[in-house]
């Protein structure tokens, strides 16, 4: 038998974020949990093992989905608090924040584990399938954190594994 999909600490969160934005991250553990059904939604990385099964999925606020869109793509604050403001992504953003959610698969990878890679990213705004959204409520494995970008502002993360 397998191990278990791993459960990523903050601090590798925070790690890979920082390697990632090249900009210092700070991560805040007991957050609450992302929820794509309120405000203005989360931008969502549903993460698939080999048998095609949802394995574990990652939540980021409307604010952390541009900030750190932006710092990967060294786009003026301004305009990732524009995003914000609007409750949207531009599409560079939104590009940059999902080539994040795609390196963020390799937290989900360890020897002995099964193979996690990103599948599918859903907007935010967009109802998430049923098969997705039913995890985001439930009691399984998460880290929920409250995540600040330097230089660009703060917002939520949820990262659940199934």
């Amino acid at each position: 038998m397998s191990a278990l999909t791993p459960l990523a600490a903050a601090l590798d969160v925070r790690d890979l974020l920082e390697s990632l934005v090249g900009r210092e991250v700070e991560v805040l553990t007991g957050a609450g949990m992302q929820d794509p059904a309120k405000g203005d939604g989360c931008l969502v990385g549903v993460y698939l093992d080999d048998q095609h099964a949802v394995a574990a999925i990652v939540l980021f606020d409307v604010a952390l989905a541009a900030y750190v869109g932006a710092a990967l793509g060294l786009v003026p604050v301004r305009m990732a608090q524009q995003a914000v403001d609007h409750g949207g992504l531009p599409a560079g953003l939104l590009e940059n924040a999902s080539e994040v959610l795609n390196v963020m698969g390799s937290l989900f990878n360890a020897e002995g584990a099964p193979h996690v890679r990103l599948d599918t990213v859903y907007e935010p705004g967009h109802p998430l399938p049923a098969d997705v959204a039913k995890w985001v409520p439930a009691f399984v494995r998460r880290c929920d954190l409250d995540v600040d970008v330097a230089g660009y502002g703060k917002g939520g993360f949820s990262l659940l594994v199934i």
